[in-house]
C-alpha cells in the first residue's frame, strides 16, 4: 500500500531534482524563427535620432490583440534592459526601457543619451508575452555620440 505522504515526498524530490527549463509564453514559435536588427550591428557608433529597423524571418508581423494569426507577433525593443527567466512567461513591461510596437511597426527612431547602450529585439505574441521558444535577437551594444 502506498502512503500519500511518501508519494508526495517522492514527487517533491523529482520536481526539485528535475532541470529547470526556461520556458516562455504558451504561443508557439516555429523552428528557425529569428528577429534581428537590419541597420545596426554590435559596436556601431550613431548619432541621435537613432533609427532602428526591425527584421523578422520565419514569422509574420501582426498587431497586438490579434489572436487568430498563427506564427505572428509584434516587436518589442529593449533598451539597456534584459528579459530572462520567469519574465519570459509574463507580458513584457511597457516603459522607457521596454518599447512596444503593438501596431505592427517594423521601424522606430529614438533619442538616447550620449554613451553606450544595449539594444535587443523580442517578439511578443498577441498579449505581449514572448513566444515559446522566445524569438529574441542578440543583444547589441551601440555608442551614441
Amino acid at each position: 500500500m502506498i502512503k500519500f505522504g511518501n508519494l508526495f515526498a517522492a514527487a517533491a524530490l523529482v520536481a526539485f531534482l528535475a532541470p529547470v527549463a526556461v520556458q516562455a509564453g504558451e504561443t508557439p514559435a516555429p523552428e528557425g524563427a529569428k528577429v534581428y536588427f537590419i541597420n545596426l550591428k554590435d559596436g556601431d557608433t550613431v548619432t541621435n535620432q537613432v533609427t532602428i529597423q526591425f527584421g523578422l524571418s520565419g514569422m509574420g508581423v501582426a498587431p497586438a490583440g490579434v489572436e487568430d494569426k498563427k506564427n505572428t507577433g509584434h516587436h518589442h525593443l529593449l533598451i539597456d534592459a534584459t528579459l530572462e527567466g520567469e519574465a519570459l512567461n509574463e507580458p513584457i513591461p511597457s516603459d522607457d526601457q521596454h518599447r512596444h510596437f503593438g501596431g505592427g511597426q517594423t521601424e522606430t527612431s529614438v533619442d538616447l543619451p550620449s554613451g553606450t547602450h544595449t539594444l535587443q529585439l523580442v517578439l511578443g505574441d498577441w498579449s505581449h508575452i514572448p513566444h515559446n521558444p522566445p524569438v529574441m535577437s542578440e543583444r547589441i551594444t551601440i555608442t551614441v555620440k
